[in-house]
């Protein structure tokens, strides 16, 4: 559900896996560029420092800078487009694919690639926890939560008692603009 509080869910999720180790890293993929600055002001608003941004809009010195810094392990909370999830962690525990249901992480130029589904194989190699996080899950991940492959966390209520605004349906044909 919308509003339910899953980026609450995750934040936590995230939380406890920087605190599992002192080089935790965790990675969150955002499904669009234009999103980044909204997800790197609520995570450090959260942390109290930015995390590490990852999509080919940032500086050629800031992306060799961030590359640098995640391999050493040394960037610890990592926000970026599905490119990140090729980057070399040194201790990536956590993997947070949010809107897992977006089709732009489709990759479909180049190298063809399914993000989501590639994020789900880097966390089993890897052997760290993985959340896909939707209001709207796609069909392929309710379809493995139904088969009991992935555990499915349904969150029924609207976060902080919030209340959707009311919606009233217009015929545009009695009443016209």
């Amino acid at each position: 559900m919308t509003g339910s509080g899953k980026t609450e869910v995750y934040l936590e999720a995230a939380a406890e896996a920087l605190a599992s180790a002192p080089d935790a890293q965790v990675l969150v993929l955002i499904p669009e560029i234009a999103l980044t600055q909204a997800a790197m002001a609520r995570f450090e608003a959260r942390f109290g420092v930015a995390p590490v941004e990852w999509h080919s809009a940032i500086p050629h010195k800031a992306r060799r800078r961030a590359y640098r810094e995640i391999a050493a392990g040394r960037a610890r909370l990592i926000v970026g487009a599905r490119s990140a999830l090729f980057l070399p962690y040194a201790n990536l525990r956590l993997i947070v694919v949010d809107e897992e249901h977006d089709p732009s992480y489709k990759q479909e130029e180049g190298v063809i690639y399914q993000a989501r589904d590639l994020a789900v194989a880097r966390a089993k190699m890897g052997a760290c926890s993985i959340i896909l996080a939707s209001a709207t899950p796609s069909m392929e991940t309710l379809v493995n939560a139904q088969q009991g492959r992935y555990a499915h966390v349904k969150l029924p209520v609207r976060h902080a008692e919030a209340e959707l605004p009311d919606v009233e349906l217009i015929d545009l044909k009695l009443d016209p603009p």
